[in-house]
Protein backbone atom coordinates (compact mmCIF):
# COMPACT_ATOMS: atom_id res chain seq x y z
CA UNK A 1 0.00 0.00 0.00
CA UNK A 2 1.05 3.65 -0.32
CA UNK A 3 2.41 4.83 2.43
CA UNK A 4 3.19 8.99 3.71
CA UNK A 5 7.06 9.29 3.12
CA UNK A 6 8.88 12.08 4.71
CA UNK A 7 13.07 12.67 4.22
CA UNK A 8 13.90 15.21 7.25
CA UNK A 9 17.46 17.11 7.52
CA UNK A 10 17.94 17.26 11.08
CA UNK A 11 20.06 19.29 13.88
CA UNK A 12 20.49 21.79 11.31
CA UNK A 13 17.94 24.66 9.84
CA UNK A 14 19.71 24.48 6.03
CA UNK A 15 18.89 21.70 4.29
CA UNK A 16 21.94 19.00 3.51
CA UNK A 17 24.11 20.34 6.30
CA UNK A 18 22.59 17.38 8.74
CA UNK A 19 21.93 13.94 9.22
CA UNK A 20 19.09 12.84 6.95
CA UNK A 21 16.34 10.55 8.59
CA UNK A 22 13.75 8.57 6.48
CA UNK A 23 10.12 8.57 8.16
CA UNK A 24 7.17 6.66 7.08
CA UNK A 25 4.48 8.22 8.54
CA UNK A 26 2.24 5.45 8.71
CA UNK A 27 3.75 1.90 9.59
CA UNK A 28 1.01 0.27 10.78
CA UNK A 29 0.48 -3.36 9.13
CA UNK A 30 3.95 -3.92 8.87
CA UNK A 31 6.19 -6.90 9.92
CA UNK A 32 9.65 -6.16 11.85
CA UNK A 33 11.32 -7.61 8.47
CA UNK A 34 9.26 -5.57 5.96
CA UNK A 35 10.70 -2.26 8.31
CA UNK A 36 14.12 -4.06 8.54
CA UNK A 37 14.26 -4.14 4.31
CA UNK A 38 13.04 -0.47 3.29
CA UNK A 39 15.65 0.56 6.61
CA UNK A 40 17.93 -1.48 4.76
CA UNK A 41 17.12 -0.18 1.42
CA UNK A 42 17.37 3.29 2.49
CA UNK A 43 20.73 3.03 3.70
CA UNK A 44 20.46 6.14 6.12
CA UNK A 45 22.08 5.45 9.03
CA UNK A 46 18.08 5.57 10.65
CA UNK A 47 14.94 5.19 9.38
CA UNK A 48 11.94 5.39 11.97
CA UNK A 49 8.28 4.13 11.22
CA UNK A 50 5.16 5.99 13.05
CA UNK A 51 2.27 3.94 14.82
CA UNK A 52 -0.28 4.52 16.72
CA UNK A 53 0.37 4.56 20.73
CA UNK A 54 -0.28 1.99 22.96
CA UNK A 55 0.57 3.52 26.20
CA UNK A 56 -1.81 5.93 27.32
CA UNK A 57 0.20 9.16 27.86
CA UNK A 58 2.25 8.53 24.48
CA UNK A 59 0.95 10.86 21.27
CA UNK A 60 2.68 8.42 19.18
CA UNK A 61 4.94 5.29 18.63
CA UNK A 62 7.91 5.17 16.64
CA UNK A 63 10.57 2.46 15.81
CA UNK A 64 14.02 2.59 15.25
CA UNK A 65 16.04 1.01 12.60
CA UNK A 66 19.64 1.36 11.15
CA UNK A 67 20.17 -0.39 8.01
CA UNK A 68 20.76 -4.17 9.80
CA UNK A 69 19.19 -3.68 13.03
CA UNK A 70 16.36 -2.11 15.57
CA UNK A 71 17.41 0.12 18.45
CA UNK A 72 15.80 0.88 21.70
CA UNK A 73 15.96 5.26 21.19
CA UNK A 74 18.27 7.13 19.12
CA UNK A 75 18.45 10.98 18.94
CA UNK A 76 17.91 12.88 15.91
CA UNK A 77 15.12 9.85 14.91
CA UNK A 78 13.44 11.40 17.90
CA UNK A 79 13.71 14.82 16.70
CA UNK A 80 13.33 14.37 12.87
CA UNK A 81 10.01 11.64 13.65
CA UNK A 82 8.06 14.45 15.91
CA UNK A 83 9.41 17.15 13.13
CA UNK A 84 7.74 15.33 10.63
CA UNK A 85 4.60 14.10 12.96
CA UNK A 86 3.95 17.59 13.58
CA UNK A 87 4.23 18.55 9.88
CA UNK A 88 1.69 16.56 8.85
CA UNK A 89 -0.73 18.01 10.42
CA UNK A 90 -1.11 15.88 13.86
CA UNK A 91 -1.65 17.42 17.06
CA UNK A 92 -0.53 16.41 20.60
CA UNK A 93 -2.28 16.14 23.88
CA UNK A 94 -0.43 18.80 25.14
CA UNK A 95 -0.08 22.36 23.31
CA UNK A 96 4.15 22.48 24.20
CA UNK A 97 4.47 19.29 25.06
CA UNK A 98 4.83 15.64 22.58
CA UNK A 99 5.54 12.39 24.57
CA UNK A 100 6.78 10.24 21.98
CA UNK A 101 6.89 6.12 22.83
CA UNK A 102 9.47 3.84 21.78
CA UNK A 103 11.01 0.50 22.65
CA UNK A 104 13.55 2.94 25.53
CA UNK A 105 10.18 3.85 27.44
CA UNK A 106 8.15 7.45 26.96
CA UNK A 107 10.22 10.49 25.94
CA UNK A 108 9.15 13.70 26.06
CA UNK A 109 9.66 16.21 23.69
CA UNK A 110 9.25 20.24 24.04
CA UNK A 111 9.17 23.09 21.04
CA UNK A 112 11.75 25.20 21.43
CA UNK A 113 12.74 28.05 19.56
CA UNK A 114 15.75 26.21 17.33
CA UNK A 115 12.66 23.79 16.66
CA UNK A 116 12.43 20.61 18.92
CA UNK A 117 14.11 19.44 21.86
CA UNK A 118 13.90 15.82 24.03
CA UNK A 119 15.00 15.06 27.22
CA UNK A 120 17.77 13.25 27.99
CA UNK A 121 16.70 9.28 28.64
CA UNK A 122 18.42 7.44 31.30
CA UNK A 123 21.79 5.84 31.13
CA UNK A 124 22.14 1.95 30.83
CA UNK A 125 25.82 1.96 31.66
CA UNK A 126 27.85 4.42 32.76
CA UNK A 127 31.32 4.64 34.51
CA UNK A 128 34.54 4.60 33.84
CA UNK A 129 36.19 2.52 31.17
CA UNK A 130 38.84 -0.05 31.81
CA UNK A 131 41.82 0.92 31.11
CA UNK A 132 42.49 -2.30 28.72
CA UNK A 133 39.88 -1.25 26.38
CA UNK A 134 41.32 2.98 26.51
CA UNK A 135 44.23 1.01 25.66
CA UNK A 136 42.36 -0.05 22.52
CA UNK A 137 40.10 2.59 21.78
CA UNK A 138 43.31 4.76 21.52
CA UNK A 139 44.54 2.47 18.96
CA UNK A 140 41.64 2.00 16.72
CA UNK A 141 41.39 6.00 16.86
CA UNK A 142 45.26 6.23 15.87
CA UNK A 143 46.61 8.03 18.65
CA UNK A 144 48.68 7.63 21.81
CA UNK A 145 46.64 6.46 25.24
CA UNK A 146 48.29 9.73 26.61
CA UNK A 147 46.25 11.64 24.24
CA UNK A 148 42.99 10.69 26.11
CA UNK A 149 42.02 12.70 29.04
CA UNK A 150 39.03 10.36 30.11
CA UNK A 151 36.67 7.89 29.37
CA UNK A 152 33.59 7.26 30.17
CA UNK A 153 30.65 4.40 29.28
CA UNK A 154 27.70 6.93 28.15
CA UNK A 155 24.99 3.83 26.77
CA UNK A 156 21.29 4.87 26.88
CA UNK A 157 20.32 2.78 24.20
CA UNK A 158 22.96 2.45 21.24
CA UNK A 159 26.16 1.37 23.53
CA UNK A 160 28.05 4.24 23.57
CA UNK A 161 31.54 4.58 25.14
CA UNK A 162 32.90 8.19 24.93
CA UNK A 163 36.62 9.31 25.50
CA UNK A 164 37.82 13.07 25.85
CA UNK A 165 40.58 15.09 24.34
CA UNK A 166 41.97 18.29 25.20
CA UNK A 167 40.85 19.99 22.42
CA UNK A 168 37.89 20.31 19.68
CA UNK A 169 41.36 20.78 16.56
CA UNK A 170 42.54 16.61 17.90
CA UNK A 171 38.87 15.71 17.87
CA UNK A 172 38.89 16.99 14.12
CA UNK A 173 42.38 15.45 13.29
CA UNK A 174 41.66 11.98 13.86
CA UNK A 175 41.63 9.16 10.97
CA UNK A 176 40.57 5.99 12.74
CA UNK A 177 41.22 2.42 11.67
CA UNK A 178 38.25 0.19 12.05
CA UNK A 179 36.40 0.35 15.45
CA UNK A 180 34.83 -2.92 16.91
CA UNK A 181 31.91 -0.71 19.26
CA UNK A 182 29.91 2.16 19.62
CA UNK A 183 32.54 5.33 20.14
CA UNK A 184 32.06 8.52 20.73
CA UNK A 185 34.94 11.75 20.79
CA UNK A 186 34.36 15.12 22.26
CA UNK A 187 37.06 17.81 22.79
CA UNK A 188 36.41 21.22 23.92
CA UNK A 189 36.82 24.62 21.77
CA UNK A 190 38.18 27.78 23.48
CA UNK A 191 36.48 29.77 25.58
CA UNK A 192 34.15 32.18 23.23
CA UNK A 193 34.04 30.11 20.19
CA UNK A 194 30.19 29.47 18.88
CA UNK A 195 30.32 25.96 19.77
CA UNK A 196 31.36 24.77 22.98
CA UNK A 197 32.42 21.05 22.11
CA UNK A 198 33.48 18.95 18.83
CA UNK A 199 31.65 15.69 18.68
CA UNK A 200 32.42 12.72 16.13
CA UNK A 201 30.76 9.41 16.27
CA UNK A 202 31.96 6.41 14.68
CA UNK A 203 30.24 3.02 14.46
CA UNK A 204 31.40 -0.20 13.12
CA UNK A 205 29.52 -1.78 9.71
CA UNK A 206 30.17 -4.82 8.58
CA UNK A 207 33.83 -4.81 9.27
CA UNK A 208 34.35 -1.03 8.25
CA UNK A 209 34.13 2.08 10.03
CA UNK A 210 31.18 4.79 9.36
CA UNK A 211 31.13 8.31 10.81
CA UNK A 212 27.64 9.19 11.62
CA UNK A 213 27.30 12.96 10.89
CA UNK A 214 25.20 14.15 13.89
CA UNK A 215 24.48 12.02 17.04
CA UNK A 216 21.54 13.09 19.41
CA UNK A 217 21.91 10.39 21.36
CA UNK A 218 25.53 10.48 21.70
CA UNK A 219 25.08 14.52 22.64
CA UNK A 220 22.58 13.42 25.26
CA UNK A 221 24.88 11.38 27.09
CA UNK A 222 28.42 13.52 26.43
CA UNK A 223 26.55 16.13 27.91
CA UNK A 224 25.42 14.79 30.81
CA UNK A 225 28.64 13.72 31.61
CA UNK A 226 30.29 16.45 30.90
CA UNK A 227 27.95 18.55 33.03
CA UNK A 228 28.22 15.70 36.11
CA UNK A 229 32.51 16.73 35.66
CA UNK A 230 32.46 20.08 36.14
CA UNK A 231 33.87 20.42 31.97
CA UNK A 232 30.74 22.06 30.78
CA UNK A 233 28.12 24.38 31.95
CA UNK A 234 24.21 25.07 29.88
CA UNK A 235 23.20 26.23 28.19
CA UNK A 236 25.64 25.18 25.16
CA UNK A 237 25.93 24.22 21.72
CA UNK A 238 27.78 21.81 20.68
CA UNK A 239 28.85 21.54 16.96
CA UNK A 240 29.13 17.67 14.49
CA UNK A 241 29.74 16.77 11.15
CA UNK A 242 32.76 19.22 10.15
CA UNK A 243 35.17 16.76 8.59
CA UNK A 244 31.87 15.20 6.48
CA UNK A 245 31.05 18.83 4.99
CA UNK A 246 28.23 18.54 7.60
CA UNK A 247 27.44 21.71 9.87
CA UNK A 248 25.47 20.15 12.65
CA UNK A 249 24.28 21.98 15.91
CA UNK A 250 23.06 20.48 19.09
CA UNK A 251 21.48 22.40 21.98
CA UNK A 252 22.02 21.55 24.87
CA UNK A 253 19.47 22.88 28.36
CA UNK A 254 19.10 21.79 31.63
CA UNK A 255 15.85 22.55 34.08
CA UNK A 256 15.24 23.32 37.33
CA UNK A 257 14.64 19.49 38.07
CA UNK A 258 18.17 18.99 36.59
CA UNK A 259 17.29 17.06 33.45
CA UNK A 260 19.33 17.49 30.14
CA UNK A 261 17.47 18.95 27.47
CA UNK A 262 18.93 17.85 23.73
CA UNK A 263 17.85 19.91 21.15
CA UNK A 264 18.27 21.29 17.29
CA UNK A 265 16.43 22.81 14.06
CA UNK A 266 14.68 19.85 11.28
CA UNK A 267 13.54 20.65 7.80
CA UNK A 268 12.05 18.50 5.71
CA UNK A 269 13.69 17.92 2.43
CA UNK A 270 11.60 15.11 0.67
CA UNK A 271 7.97 14.68 0.84
CA UNK A 272 5.99 11.93 -1.15
CA UNK A 273 4.56 8.69 -0.69
CA UNK A 274 6.39 5.01 -0.75
CA UNK A 275 4.71 1.79 -1.77
CA UNK A 276 4.94 -0.71 1.28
Amino acid sequence: MTRPFRQVDVFTATPYQGNPLAVVLDGDGLSTEEMQKFANWTNLSETTFVLPPTEPGADYRVRIFTPSTELPFAGHPTIGSCHAWLEAGNVPKEQDTIVQECAAGLVTLRRIEAGLAFAAPPLLRSGPVEEPLVERIAGMLGIARDEIVDAEWVDNGPGWVAVLLNSADAVLALRPGTVDLDLGVVGPYPPGSPCAFELRAFLPLQGSTVEDPVTGSLNASVAEWMLRTGRATAPYVAGQGTVLGRAGRVSIATDDNGAVWVGGSAVTCVTGEVEL
